[in-house]
């Protein structure tokens, strides 16, 4: 996909936007089955049914998805596809790969020590770029692409979460 062709794509979205902020609000959603047995959360991705369990270093067997894993993955795809829309709407030629890479003290999760934290203590997202790039455009395409990737202004923003139970 060229510039004009994302342009064409997304101009009448931001038309309607401006015309009507309401219709630029969208609830996304994701849904699990817990399963019957074992310890396990079925997920529907949308594209693919994934079953969630527990990692390793709480006592799974690493056959199902760890959802710390599938936050790292949405961070990817998200920086990923955000990445590719900013060069290509800036019409910079870069290549590459994305990863990121997480630290968690399980002793938390399982709970051996209340101090330890439960949760990520940190997260690298890291970009391993080919481009011919000067520092100025890489410096810009880097702000634009942190600016407005959905997950990582997310998980850097603090986003609060409510726990509702039905």
């Amino acid at each position: 996909m060229n510039r004009d062709e994302l342009r064409q794509l997304q101009q009448p979205l931001k038309d309607r936007y401006r015309e009507d902020p309401d219709a630029a609000v969208i609830t996304l959603r994701a849904s699990g089955e817990l399963d019957g047995e074992g310890i396990a959360c079925s997920v529907q991705t949308g594209r693919a049914l994934v079953e969630a369990g527990l990692h390793p270093a709480t006592g799974g067997t690493g056959a199902l998805a760890c959802s710390g894993d599938m936050l790292l993955e949405a961070l990817v795809a998200c920086a990923g596809v955000t990445l590719r829309s900013v060069a290509t709407s800036l019409e910079l030629p870069v290549t590459g790969s994305v990863r990121a890479e997480g630290d968690l003290d399980f002793r938390g999760t399982l709970a051996v020590d209340r101090e330890a934290p439960v949760g990520f203590r940190s997260i690298r997202l890291v970009f391993d770029l080919e481009h011919d790039l000067d520092e100025e455009q890489l410096a810009t395409l880097m702000k634009l692409t942190e600016r407005y990737c959905v997950v990582y202004q997310t998980l850097t923003g603090g986003t609060p979460v409510e726990v509702v139970v039905s």
